[in-house]
């Protein structure tokens, strides 16, 4: 079981906890390649998400190390959006924040996962997953006990140049100001208690602030030397759960300096107050009391940046017609472009931003939201220009972007987000950036740009710009298919890329197989068909013409199924060679074993229709099971044996059956030429073998080499046949003999 604890607490037996909400995902079979994600939906007041998962893996640490990564099973897990498999240098944090937490089931990871195999063979795991996050009654109690109060801070609108004397922070011009407090007028603790506050911040802020007023002792210490303003009041705050002394974003002692967040994310902000230093104190009675209040700057709309000087931009949504769900292209709003195309000039933006003389100190700021449910997709942005593009793109979530806090970056060729697999660069160059930001999390996106000029916009030629949610990053290089699927709650559908078998990676963009390769597998695959000659003419030889007629169609089909297969010709649709091959197939083994029995042909037409219908059920329903091998040998064994009973109760006596049977090695060895017999065992032993070798990499070399041992051991069988009559035929039923004299003198008179 895996437990996630915010850091409220995990609940206790004695804590007034509650289920919030519980998943079950049911028993389910990951084959080879296989992923699943699972949505998982944490309130901000959660205390601790369980995750009891089972699952029949049998590794140990010493064989993780020797096992293949393509057939390795890993559970990954990330916040605001599915986990991809491959990004390895990101680690699961301790402590579990709020929102939504994405966990991913694979059966494999690397470049090979998504590659189109011709056939899927490696171990399959089964898991069932249950899944509950608790939380305390009252969402404003948190603690072990649930005794702590949260105490949520009101909002007004403040005169600025009034409110922002008491603060450090440098006085803006035409900024709004939002001054925050809570009910409690002023607040007492001892030393290491807590008192916890709640903010909201449902806009774009440039500033947000905590201040801490009339810091004071409850009563007079005795026998102290040491005043309020030793104390230390310590200030956590964190974004989306609950900080503590040791887990936090930001700090600050607010008896000495206000906590200050610039640009701080969108959402739900908890701060807690810990007073410290108090131990000097010899009154266990005494308390640090205060009076604590935030302010939140925010600029005209339109507005943002220092001074309120840089110009942002509302980007508004167009839903894209087609099949896939959420895709999309963002245009700002009011700007005046048309609304046919997803790109749109940027020197009309930056006209207005202001330029204080500094270089690179002019920003235009873009917004766009991702809506829920499209976790799955992934952010294209674009710029294009004649001329050398003298912008750098800043992407951040839940805010805007910075020079020193942003999530994803391009600045040129050399300084980008090189380490996060969830950016994906394309094609860029210096009038050229085309870059993914993969599996975008819900919410509020802030793209910042950043004008390198020094001088005031000087003639150029103009920069376009796209900003879009997408499916596949590329629409998968031109080397496979872009698929959607949803996640086990229904909730997010997300999409990836279905590579041709030549190509793999998350965008089909690397080369598994090169060309050369192709064409040899493609050519050993094709061509070892011919081996179906052999039966084909031996049966021909012998006037077998229904088994002429399968062994030649069976080599065909199976032809042009792997023709179809490789990508080089489809003569017909791809289900219909599949089957086609697999059924002929079936029978031609079959028939094999009934050719070997020397039953009345009524009979033998008998037997073949049933095996026909049985044969063509296990072809259409999953035909490459590798179980089938296996059941289609029972299956001609299990012929040619009741064609032997067959055989012996209609044309013996149970007399000449006792005696047929005491001498069965005798009729064995004058029914079959064994020297064919033995060698059609050894090639059927090695199409057998070659069948249990068979992975996705070297499917083309053992599946060519399968089929030239099964024709060849179907060729040896059929010329182990003897077409002999048994001295068995010619006893009497009765079994009794009588010598007889025939005179042949002529007799006189």
């Amino acid at each position: 079981m895996l437990l996630f604890s915010s850091a409220n607490g995990e609940p206790t037996s004695k804590g007034e906890t509650f289920i919030v909400s519980s998943f079950s995902y049911p028993h389910t079979r990951l084959r080879p390649f296989d992923l699943r994600y699972i949505r998982v939906d944490l309130p901000p007041w959660f205390s601790a998400m369980s995750i009891a998962l089972n699952s029949d893996i049998d590794l140990d640490v010493s064989r993780i190390e020797r096992v293949p990564m393509s057939t390795l099973p890993i559970i990954c897990f990330r916040d605001g959006g599915p986990p991809l498999p491959d990004a390895l240098n990101i680690t699961l944090k301790d402590s579990a924040v709020s929102g939504v937490w994405f966990i991913g089931l694979f059966n494999g990871i690397g470049p090979t996962r998504t590659q189109s195999k011709m056939i899927i063979r490696g171990p399959a795991y089964s898991f069932a997953a249950n899944i509950t996050v608790e939380a305390c009654t009252n969402s404003m109690m948190m603690g072990d006990f649930c005794n702590s109060p949260v105490y949520p801070f009101s909002c007004t609108v403040s005169d600025v140049n009034n409110a922002l004397k008491a603060t450090t922070v440098i006085q803006p011009m035409l900024e709004n100001l939002m001054t925050c407090k809570s009910n409690l007028k002023t607040s007492c603790a001892h030393e290491g208690v807590p008192n916890i506050f709640s903010l909201d911040i449902i806009n774009v802020a440039e500033v947000f602030t905590v201040t801490a007023s009339d810091i004071k002792f409850n009563i007079t210490p005795s026998n102290s030397t040491s005043g309020a303003n030793d104390v230390s009041l310590m200030c956590f705050a964190r974004h989306g759960s609950m900080p503590s002394v040791t887990l936090y974003d930001y700090s600050s002692d607010l008896n000495k300096v206000p906590l200050v967040i610039h640009s701080p994310l969108i959402g739900r902000w908890y701060i807690t107050i810990v007073p410290i230093n108090l131990i000097k104190m010899q009154d266990s009675n005494v308390t640090v009391c205060y009076s604590v209040k935030s302010h939140v700057l925010q600029c005209p709309l339109g507005k943002t940046g220092p001074n309120c000087t840089m110009d942002i931009y509302m980007l508004q949504t167009y839903v894209r017609r087609g099949p896939t769900p959420f895709e999309s292209y963002y245009l700002p709003v009011g700007s005046g472009t048309s609304y046919a195309s997803a790109n749109f000039p940027l020197e009309p933006l930056l006209s207005n931003s202001s330029y204080n003389g500094e270089p690179g100190s002019i920003w235009t700021y873009l917004l766009l939201d991702i809506p829920r449910g499209a976790a799955g997709g992934n952010i294209h942005v674009q710029l294009s220009s004649d001329v050398k593009i003298n912008y750098e793109v800043y992407a951040r979530f839940g805010g805007l972007p910075s020079l020193i806090s942003w999530d994803y970056y391009y600045a040129n060729k050399t300084m980008r987000s090189d380490t996060s697999m969830f950016f994906m660069l394309y094609d860029s160059s210096d009038d050229k950036i085309n870059f993914y930001i993969m599996y975008a999390r819900e919410g509020t996106w802030g793209f910042g740009l950043r004008h390198l000029n020094t001088s005031i916009f000087p003639a150029k030629g103009p920069t376009v710009m796209s900003l879009s949610l997408e499916r596949c990053p590329k629409h998968c290089s031109s080397h496979g298919d872009c698929k959607f699927s949803f996640d086990a709650s229904g909730l997010t559908s997300y999409s990836f890329c279905s590579c041709d078998r030549n190509h793999g990676g998350i965008d089909c963009s690397v080369e598994i197989v090169t060309h050369q390769g192709h064409i040899r597998q493609s050519f050993f695959l094709i061509v070892s068909n011919a081996a179906a000659i052999l039966p084909a003419y031996w049966a021909l030889r012998q006037k077998a013409l229904a088994e002429w007629v399968l062994f030649t169609s069976s080599g065909i089909a199976s032809g042009l199924y792997h023709a179809c297969d490789v990508g080089a010709w489809c003569a017909l649709s791809y289900n219909v060679l599949q089957f086609m091959d697999f059924w002929l197939s079936f029978m031609a083994v079959i028939s094999t074993f009934l050719y070997l029995a020397t039953i009345d042909e009524v009979l033998k037409r008998a037997i073949h229709t049933a095996v026909a219908i049985l044969t063509a059920l296990m072809a259409v329903t999953n035909a490459t099971r590798s179980s089938n091998v296996v059941l289609v040998m029972v299956i001609g064994a299990l012929g040619l044996l009741i064609g032997w009973v067959i055989e012996m109760s209609t044309k013996y006596s149970l007399h000449v059956i006792k005696r047929w049977l005491c001498n069965l090695v005798g009729s064995l060895l004058r029914r079959y030429h064994w020297p064919f017999a033995l060698a059609g065992f050894s090639a059927l032993s090695m199409a057998i073998v070659s069948w249990t070798l068979e992975t996705s990499e070297s499917y083309w070399f053992w599946h060519s080499f399968w089929h030239i041992t099964i024709y060849t051991s179907s060729f040896f069988f059929l010329c182990s046949k003897a077409n002999i009559v048994d001295s068995e035929n010619q006893l009497p039923a009765n079994g009794n003999y009588e010598l007889t004299h025939q005179d042949s003198l002529p007799r006189n008179g």
